[in-house]
C-alpha cells in the first residue's frame, strides 16, 4: 500500500511539473533554519541534463562533488521533517547540483537543490 501511494505522488508530482511546474511549496519558517531565496509563482530553475548513475559515482570517486548523502543532510537542515525521495547530480547553469525530492508530513512535496561542490542549499521550491 505504502508502494502504491508513493507511486501515485510521484506521478502525480511528473504531471505537474509537465503541466508547469510547482508553485512554492516552502514549509513554515523556522527561526533556526537559514533564509533562502525562494521561487514566488515562476518556473523552477533550469537544468540542463542529469547525470547517470556511473556518472555520479566518477564525480564522487574524482572527488569533484560531495557524496548524495552529505547533500541529503544539507537539504535536512531546511525541511528537518520531510523524508527525501529522490536526488539526482544535474547540470545547472552555475555547475553541478543535487536536486532533491522531499515529501513533507502534510503531503506536499519539496524540491531542494544543494550545490554539489560546496554543500549549500542554494534554493528551494
Amino acid at each position: 500500500m505504502r508502494h502504491a501511494l508513493a507511486l501515485l505522488a510521484l506521478s502525480l508530482t511528473a504531471a505537474a511539473l509537465v503541466a508547469g511546474g510547482p508553485g512554492t511549496m516552502a514549509e513554515e519558517p523556522d527561526e533556526n533554519a537559514p533564509r533562502l531565496a525562494q521561487a514566488s509563482s515562476g518556473p523552477a530553475p533550469r537544468l540542463d541534463a542529469c547525470l547517470s548513475a556511473a556518472d555520479l559515482r566518477e564525480e564522487v570517486s574524482e572527488k569533484r562533488v560531495i557524496e548524495p548523502v552529505a547533500a541529503i543532510r544539507a537539504a535536512r537542515t531546511v525541511i528537518p521533517r520531510a523524508e527525501i525521495q529522490r536526488a539526482s547530480l544535474c547540470r545547472h547553469e552555475d555547475g553541478l547540483v543535487y536536486m532533491l525530492t522531499a515529501l513533507r508530513r502534510d503531503g506536499h512535496f519539496v524540491h531542494v537543490m544543494v550545490d554539489a561542490k560546496t554543500g549549500r542549499v542554494a534554493g528551494q521550491y
